[in-house]
């Protein structure tokens, strides 16, 4: 095949050798926070594209192309989703205490995959964890990987 019958995004990532990043198969649940993050990530991004375009920097385009490319799927297929207020069981959005048979408690917030962070708190609403816990009550018990986790407290907002 000729080279004049490739795409122009084709040979930017080749240039970069990067690949498209995946895109998650799962609903993109997203929290305000998690909204608001996926809006300021995308104004980064252009702004980085356009940096890098007047320096005619071509790996930096391709890799910001590729990251604005995600950004932007995410932002078209998100839904934001706010937990009912007082709810009494584990909703997306909330917060959850939990503890283990061992005595320790641990505090999450079920969160969106692109928001999660576990060592702040926050897991993402398909880990194992969170899909255990989704419609529980406090004092019911959730078993993730051998090890069973007594839910002890709920809030409509993270307590980090």
């Amino acid at each position: 095949m000729s080279r004049a019958f490739t795409r122009e995004e084709d040979s930017e990532n080749a240039i970069a050798g990067v690949g498209e990043r995946p895109v998650s198969t799962h609903r993109n649940l997203v929290t305000e926070r998690g909204l608001a993050m996926i809006e300021d990530n995308l104004a980064d991004l252009r702004d980085m594209l356009a940096k890098a375009e007047r320096k005619g920097d071509r790996e930096r385009i391709a890799v910001v192309s590729r990251d604005l490319r995600y950004w932007t799927a995410r932002r078209e297929n998100a839904e934001l989703s706010v937990p009912e207020p007082g709810s009494d069981v584990v909703r997306f959005g909330m917060g959850v205490t939990l503890e283990g048979d061992d005595g320790k408690k641990v505090h999450w917030r079920i969160v969106g995959e692109d928001e999660a962070d576990p060592s702040k708190g926050s897991i993402s609403h398909v880990s194992p964890m969170a899909v255990a816990l989704f419609g529980k009550k406090v004092g019911e018990v959730v078993t993730v990987n051998g090890k069973e986790w007594e839910i002890v407290k709920l809030s409509d907002k993270a307590e980090n």
